[in-house]
């Protein structure tokens, strides 16, 4: 064994723990190649959703999410992830490139790979008390520690911010080819390995006072307060680059991820939205109406306080290990 990189089943341990990272409709669009000093990410482009994400941008997110999974999974157990991203101009999907240094990990990277386990997309309507202007900071920040800005919409910006959901929803619901990619990744059976199963739908209305969710397959979650379906007070936070390509994508992806487990950290449910950035129309609507035409958005970020007597969330189902992480022989 060489006493100056982590042994395999270390790295599986962090490989495991990257792969619980959120992605668009659980598609679990990545692979990682396990290299003799070194791990590498790609882009599965075979789990692309084309209808949903025409452009590929929530895939290289979902991929970037991962990757500061396998950061902060590598912290807590005394490696730190040395990450060259998009190594390999020749391989596009070729996402990063990560070497390794021991570190004695800080309660700050304990907590944070504590939080992977327990973090959950909800999708249901969140208590009428608002998030703590301290709390949203501590938000903002974990983003920006990643190079993204991150912006809380109140006001105007927040009813544009509305208007632009709701518009690409009319326009993603009038795609057949849309309707069937969500029939096929929502609402999927139980044992499958991939995909939003029922049990984590809300079932009923998907509209929270102006706030439209994307439709998917009927769900199974009971809403614990109906009166929560008309005060939703939810924080939406909106994520942005300086400009709009692979590697703005992949920073991107890292923030949501630093964002996430920081507000699991804090108690808050959350759940990202990507239907307003997925639509060309309503994409340039959030970058000029909602952020001033000065930023790319990347993703928004919907976080609250869950509801009272709120059931716990079931864990999505993940791709077995095998099917994500080719092994090499390492000397």
């Amino acid at each position: 064994m060489d006493r100056g990189q982590p042994d395999e089943n270390t790295l599986r341990a962090a490989v495991a723990l990257a792969c619980r990272a959120p992605s668009v409709h659980n598609s679990q669009p990545w692979r990682w190649e396990l290299g003799k000093h070194s791990l590498h990410l790609y882009a599965d482009r075979t789990r692309g959703l084309p209808a949903v994400d025409p452009l590929g941008a929530d895939l290289v997110i979902s991929c970037g999410a991962a990757l500061h999974h396998l950061r902060v999974g590598l912290a807590a157990l005394g490696w730190r992830a040395v990450v060259h991203r998009l190594p390999n101009p020749g391989q596009p999907d070729h996402l990063a490139a990560v070497e390794f240094q021991a570190a004695e990990p800080s309660k700050a990277h304990v907590a944070l790979a504590a939080a992977i386990p327990r973090r959950r997309t909800d999708r249901r309507a969140f208590s009428s008390w608002a998030v703590p202007d301290e709390i949203v900071a501590q938000l903002v920040a974990a983003a920006l520690a990643e190079g993204v800005e991150a912006q809380e919409v109140r006001g105007r910006a927040r009813d544009e911010l509305l208007m632009a959901i709701a518009k690409a929803a009319t326009a993603q619901e009038a795609d057949p080819a849309y309707r069937d990619e969500i029939r096929e990744w929502t609402g999927v059976y139980p044992g499958a390995s991939a995909g939003v199963p029922a049990a984590n739908i809300p079932s009923g209305p998907h509209q929270y006072g102006n706030l439209q969710m994307r439709e998917f397959a009927p769900g199974e979650l009971r809403q614990t307060d109906r009166l929560l379906l008309s005060e939703d007070a939810g924080s939406l936070l909106v994520l942005s680059t300086s400009s709009d390509d692979a590697l703005s994508r992949l920073r991107a992806g890292e923030a949501t991820s630093a964002v996430l487990l920081e507000a699991t950290s804090a108690g808050l449910a959350c759940c990202p939205l990507s239907q307003p950035l997925e639509v060309v129309e309503t994409r340039d609507l959030v970058r000029d109406q909602v952020l001033g035409g000065s930023t790319c958005p990347q993703l928004v970020i919907r976080a609250g306080w869950a509801g009272f007597n709120a059931d716990p969330l079931p864990s999505t189902p993940r791709r077995p290990l095998v099917d994500v992480l080719t092994p090499q022989e390492r000397s």
